[in-house]
């Protein structure tokens, strides 16, 4: 049976130090020239910071505009780790949840071998550096990398660099150990500036957010969803791309995809399994969102003719047969908005969370009734999914939402991190085993 989750505080977190940061960057759309960005652009920013929550931000109409200025972060007044309403959230019996960072608009997590975690700020077009200097469950650090950018999401890395996706273009950030320091510090002006990957993909706003990984194959995955809420707008759009580590080759893998915030690959077969966001305008309850299995390239799984598998689009689906498509592995719900997933492989859950998946439901936006706002596990058999059922939730009540899951992160230790853009915080939830 589900309980209440108790939040475990041994000790405060640190008291934040604040730090002014430099001049951010402009658009880097509108930058022309060299390949890439000059040095006072890359002026990488460390600070110690207890940050604030930020208002969620949509891939939509509008939402392309840049913060032009350092986000103001206000002193939170205390130790927010402590925060009462973790008693609200709700998980499976055993296990528990703390808050193990303050990010604004805290998005998609990515970890690396030393254990730094990674975290983009679309809403303030930032990348930050989460660390846990002395592994007891808090960060003590946030620092924040770069800014300026453009509705930064996506963040990936491979051999030491650093890979940043914004709408149109994907950025290198190499050897980035090297530019965060002990506790802060200061930046180190001889680094070498971020290298331009690519900056092939369109501008357009709407659903133009990256999500980025590299597959087993080592090919860098980059998603170009739907420039609008339902319409045929022909490649590269409502797809699944890949290209080499160094921008060149430059592939379709997937089709009929509206906009997918999330794919991972399973641990054992090597195989694609990705989140997809299901159409507006249908009602309440249709047409489903989507958990899809994509084995191997060359798939189209739907959009704009068809949604979940079976049901016919009123304005595209004219003939189209469902069995020409790919029907999704699982139907979500309508509206929930999945987002981020990965496939647990570690050793603090219990056995039967073994390489089942973890997937974030961001919450709906347009829904008469809200849904979603909560983080989910799908029990996956071979092709199946034979169960899917709540992990995390509480972050809904009454109609009232306090926080949105983005993204889930497993850590060495096998602990799990969740991402909250909604409430700027970064959450880590743990097993213990009853005595």
């Amino acid at each position: 049976m589900p309980q209440a989750a108790v939040g475990t505080f041994d000790k405060p977190p640190p008291e934040p130090v604040h730090h002014t940061p430099p001049t951010p960057l402009a658009n880097s759309r509108t930058h022309s020239g060299p390949r890439r960005l000059p040095r006072p652009v890359t002026a990488f920013l460390l600070a110690l910071t207890t940050l604030a929550g930020f208002a969620n931000l949509r891939c939509g109409p509008g939402a392309g505009a840049n913060t032009t200025a350092p986000l103001a972060i206000p002193d939170s007044g205390g130790p927010a780790f402590a925060d009462s309403s973790l008693a609200r959230l709700i998980l499976p019996e055993g296990f528990r949840v703390s808050v193990y960072a303050h990010v604004p608009n805290a998005r998609m997590l990515v970890r690396s071998d030393d254990g730094t975690v990674f975290v983009s700020s679309r809403r303030g077009g930032r990348v930050h550096a989460v660390r846990d200097l002395d592994g007891d469950g808090y960060a003590e650090t946030v620092d924040t990398l770069a800014v300026g950018l453009n509705m930064p999401n996506g963040i990936a890395l491979r051999d030491g660099a650093l890979f940043v996706a914004e709408v149109n273009q994907i950025w290198r950030f190499d050897d980035i150990a090297a530019r965060l320091t002990e506790r802060g510090g200061g930046p180190d002006s001889t680094l070498p500036a971020p290298v331009l990957v690519s900056d092939a993909f369109p501008e357009d706003s709407p659903h133009g957010c990256k999500f980025i990984a590299f597959g087993p194959d080592d090919k860098l995955y980059v998603p170009v969803g739907a420039p609008c809420n339902i319409c045929d707008a022909g490649d590269p759009y409502a797809s699944i791309l890949r290209m080499n580590p160094d921008g060149t080759e430059l592939e379709t893998f997937a089709r009929g995809v509206r906009n997918t915030v999330g794919f991972t690959w399973h641990p054992e077969t090597g195989e694609m399994w990705f989140t997809d966001n299901g159409r507006d305008l249908m009602g309440d309850d249709i047409p489903p969102c989507e958990l899809n299995h994509a084995p191997s390239s060359g798939m189209h799984f739907g959009y704009p003719h068809f949604h979940g598998g079976t049901i016919p689009d009123p304005e595209f689906g004219a003939g189209h047969e469902a069995s020409d498509f790919v029907a999704p592995a699982h139907n979500l719900g309508a509206h929930v908005a999945p987002l981020g997933l990965e496939f647990y492989t570690g050793d603090n859950f219990p056995d039967q969370y073994d390489n089942q998946l973890l997937v974030a439901e961001h919450g709906s936006w347009n829904r008469s009734r809200k849904v979603g706002y909560r983080v989910m596990r799908a029990s996956v058999v071979g092709d199946s999914v034979t169960a899917y059922e709540p992990f995390v939730q509480g972050w809904l009540q009454d109609e009232e939402t306090w926080g949105r899951p983005v993204d889930v992160e497993q850590l060495a230790d096998g602990t799990l991190l969740v991402s909250d853009d909604w409430g700027g915080r970064i959450y880590r939830v743990w097993y213990e085993a009853p005595n």
